[in-house]
């Protein structure tokens, strides 16, 4: 097994390294690698993004957004979280115990207990401090997991949580669990350096000319492509979401607004308001604004500041109808 080295914090990047080592690198080999990321939340591939997010939360605290190619629940990343990939043939093995088994061995020569549980999750005393996924390609799998080292786990529940169940969707909806970091039940305190290359000695062993890579220039010029190609589009991200409705109804000192709002493909299809506002042009007016427009509040912010509000509905706010699209 060979090791490689990843010293990006880039979300977008490190997800589209991944798929490089998978598709294009030497399928005969076996490869495992470290990653960290800048603060981000990533989504399953078959999830609807706006559903797993606190999307007014993560916009106000720079948290990136990303999917993922393999399936499972969404996560959230930051420097203190380790990311682990193996990428290998499917014939040796695609049990997710199997590629856990290093973790679990390593953290019990730290005299930390952990064990597999369920589908695909890491515990200690109950509580998840590890997710895992796998994406399948040709006859190659990749397994890859999260590990919850020292993370602000305020940060993660507030990321993740999404304050009331006001969407319909059709994705598959990530189920909270108790979380807890490695750091808390450490004898002896260590960094999340040194605890990466406890890992990188239990996996690989010791790293030697034979067993290390270091990407060159071609490798991030290919991986970057990827990048710009898939992880750093909204259609990736945000339009490969199964579509998804919106309702929201809120009170004003001018009257009581409803909002129906239909989006497929991360795209605005119709737009509703309802209520017992007051209004000088039709309404249907102002609806059309948001017709085929991408769902991101700073798209909508700038529909509304740009539209003649108080034509549509008397005495109303910008601030106010940015609310109804929030969730």
């Amino acid at each position: 097994m060979k090791y490689i080295y990843n010293n990006s914090f880039n979300p977008h990047f490190n997800l589209a390294f991944e798929e490089y080592v998978m598709k294009h690198m030497d399928q005969n080999e076996d490869y495992f690698f470290l990653w960290r990321d800048n603060p981000v939340i990533v989504v399953g591939r078959n999830q609807n993004t706006i559903k797993e997010i606190n999307l007014d939360y993560i916009e106000n605290n720079n948290i990136d957004v990303v999917r993922r190619l393999s399936g499972g629940g969404a996560v959230y990343h930051d420097r203190n979280n380790i990311n682990f990939t193996f990428i290998t043939t499917k014939t040796k093995n695609t049990d997710f115990k199997f590629f856990t088994k290093p973790v679990i061995e390593a953290l019990k020569k730290l005299n930390i207990n952990a064990e597999f549980s369920g589908r695909n999750d890491l515990l200690i005393d109950g509580k998840k401090f590890s997710g895992n996924a796998q994406y399948h390609h040709n006859n190659r799998i990749l397994h890859h997991g999260t590990l919850l080292f020292n993370s602000d786990l305020t940060v993660v529940e507030k990321a993740l949580n999404v304050s009331k169940e006001k969407i319909e969707s059709k994705g598959i909806k990530s189920v909270k669990s108790r979380v807890t970091n490695i750091y808390d039940y450490l004898e002896e305190k260590i960094t999340v350096e040194e605890f990466m290359n406890i890992l990188i000695n239990e996996i690989v062993g010791d790293l030697n000319a034979e067993n290390q890579i270091y990407p060159d220039s071609y490798i991030t010029d290919k991986v970057d492509a990827i990048k710009k190609e898939r992880y750093d589009t909204y259609k990736w991200n945000f339009g490969e979401s199964p579509d998804y409705t919106l309702h929201n109804k809120i009170k004003f000192a001018y009257g009581l607004i409803e909002l129906y709002l239909s989006v497929s493909n991360g795209l605005i299809e119709n737009c509703i308001f309802r209520g017992d506002f007051f209004g000088i042009e039709d309404i249907e007016i102002f609806e059309k604004n948001f017709i085929g427009q991408k769902y991101e509040i700073k798209n909508i912010n700038d529909i509304i500041n740009s539209s003649d509000l108080n034509k549509y509905i008397l005495n109303a706010s910008s601030e106010d109808i940015l609310k109804l699209f929030m969730f």
